[in-house]
């Protein structure tokens, strides 16, 4: 006799889940030991504490946004002048976290991704739940198995095809995580009928399994080590440090284990970098520049004005007054508070096939992070291990065997950053190709990121979500205003019509880089109707990832639900 639907159901396999945790994504035996019933009952608790401290900060995201539409500017809160101009400095920086001078970053998954930067000899690898990662189910699920394997020491992969087996060296780096932003559901777990927040799946599965690790430093200070991005105001930085306190008290261990850098990535939150090391400084190891993602907020913030178009996406470098200045101000302002002033994203990748190229990349990269180092930051991203030598180098040799510059003096001719240095307009020629180009790579990432992968080598670069959100949100500012853009010598107005023309031109391109077979297998089709919505939408979506979202979401009958019918 055939099993009844309500019976097969019942004994499908599932994952223990406890009241009011509901899990959708796919069942698998790997994913359970992460996936267990007091890990679960942690990130609802996380939830229902402070789901409704998210939900207000997102509705001050939104009405921050209608002012500077209505043409305020972003400005120093007059509110905590008090805490810009007070003499407090953030907990100690840990003796075994004082040299931070390259960091490379990557997904948490693939696996041998994963071994590789733990190998890669830099000082801390962030392995990243956020703009280097596709959330889908397996993706993340994966990702919370590979990094409590690399805390245990024990991941391997065995890569069949070439008969070769990774494992870790003998010294790895340090591990620092980086959960998805406040913004960012996960809607394979609904926790009293929602979706879960994302962050909060991120950071409380990781934390719940592997703190434990850490107490054997028995001290404050000393672990686990998170990266926080995509926020706006230290509102939101207080959210996380009533998490951090929350996940200590839960596990037993000392106040101020948990430390954590924030990525400073939005405009707004420049001029919140004070207030926000204040609302963490019992967990604060610093600030980073993550500028790609802040030249993105810088069109976004701006999206209303026609006065503050973005020249081409390649000229909006760190010479920009108001990158220089957002640069400085972030030194400054972690060099006062004791604690590290991290640079930004080298995304240059090896050139393999032509060692003039590669060279000519290489010496690109040591000047950035000459600058950076001359600058005061005390250390810098890589997105590739091929670059860690030559960064390694520069940093090293400017500090002189120091392992950062946090006693330092502001370097000498930098000037006091003012709000007007922060919001100056960038210059420079904005231009079809740019058009083209932004075209090209945002199809590109957003067919990969469709398809599974957050991290695409383009050109010669590694792209992530945020410098596909530049090439988004520019080609709508153009279109929005009217640019006019530089078409070899003759100058045409950014248009719908324009717009159409070059995606169906840049389509072809797609295809014939990538191959007919691959182009008609891969998600490319899709991914250009996407973005030719997006670039021409009436109103700017916030994040080209958020829009995306329910295309990679996939519910499956061997979830929780099934168990309990």
């Amino acid at each position: 006799m055939a099993a009844t639907a309500s019976t097969a159901a019942a004994a499908a396999p599932c994952y223990d889940t406890p009241e009011g945790v509901d899990v959708r994504g796919r069942y698998d035996p790997a994913f359970a030991p992460v996936l267990t019933r007091g890990a679960l009952a942690f990130v609802a608790g996380l939830q229902r504490e402070f789901r409704g401290a998210v939900r207000h900060a997102m509705e001050r995201r939104r009405e921050a946004q209608r002012r500077y539409d209505a043409g305020e500017p972003p400005r120093f809160d007059p509110a905590t002048r008090v805490v810009r101009e007070g003499e407090w400095r953030c907990a100690p920086v840990p003796p075994a976290f004082a040299d931070r001078t390259v960091e490379i970053t990557g997904p948490a998954e693939p696996r041998k991704m994963v071994i590789n930067a733990l190998n890669s000899g830099a000082k801390v690898f962030m392995a990243d739940f956020e703009d280097a990662l596709s959330p889908t189910w397996e993706n993340l699920m994966n990702g919370q198995v590979n990094l409590r394997d690399a805390v245990a020491g024990t991941i391997t992969f065995r890569d069949a095809a070439r008969g070769r087996e990774y494992r870790l060296n003998d010294q790895t780096t340090k591990l620092f995580v980086r959960p998805r932003g406040w913004h960012l559901p996960e809607a394979h777990i609904l926790i009293d009928g929602e979706p879960a927040i994302g962050c909060l799946v991120d950071f409380g599965l990781y934390f719940f399994h592997n703190h434990a690790a850490f107490r054997a430093g028995q001290g404050a200070g000393l672990g686990p080590f998170f990266y926080l991005p995509k926020m706006e105001h230290s509102r939101e930085a207080r959210i996380w440090n009533g998490v951090f306190e929350r996940a200590e008290q839960t596990a037993g261990i000392e106040r101020g284990s948990i430390r954590a850098t924030v990525l400073v990535e939005t405009l707004p939150a420049v001029f919140q970098m004070d207030e926000i090391l204040y609302e963490l400084r019992d967990h604060s190891v610093g600030l980073n520049c993550g500028r790609w993602d802040y030249i993105f907020s810088y069109v976004k913030t701006f999206r209303a004005h026609p006065d503050r178009l973005l020249p081409d996406r390649a000229l909006v470098g760190m010479g920009q007054h108001f990158m220089r200045s957002y640069s400085h101000l972030l030194i400054r302002t972690c060099h006062r508070r004791g604690v590290h002033a991290m640079g930004g994203m080298a995304a240059q990748i090896p050139i393999k096939d032509d060692a003039a190229a590669n060279e000519a990349a290489l010496e690109l990269v040591r000047k950035d992070k000459l600058r950076e180092a001359r600058a005061g930051h005390d250390g810098t991203w890589a997105a590739h291990p091929g670059l860690i030598p030559a960064i390694r180098e520069v940093f090293e040799g400017h500090l002189g065997g120091r392992p950062n510059q946090i006693g330092d003096d502001a370097p000498a001719g930098q000037e006091a950053v003012t709000a007007e240095d922060l919001i100056q307009p960038p210059r420079g020629a904005r231009t079809v190709d740019g058009l083209r180009l932004n075209a090209r790579v945002g199809v590109q990432y957003l067919a990969a990121w469709l398809a599974g992968s957050g991290s695409v080598p383009l050109y010669n670069l590694m792209e992530d979500a945020a410098t596909a959100e530049i090439s988004r949100v520019q080609n709508w500012q153009w279109l929005r205003h009217g640019a006019a853009l530089d078409a070899g010598g003759v100058e045409v107005r950014a248009t719908p019509e324009l717009l159409a023309r070059v995606m169906e031109e840049e389509m072809a391109r797609i295809q014939a880089e990538v191959g007919p077979k691959r182009f008609r297998q891969g998600r490319y089709a899709e991914a250009g109707r996407i973005f030719s919505r997006q670039c021409t939408a009436p109103e700017l979506d916030d994040f080209l990832t958020l829009d995306a979202y329910n295309l990679i979401v996939v519910y499956h009958p061997g979830g929780a639900s099934p168990c309990k019918l």
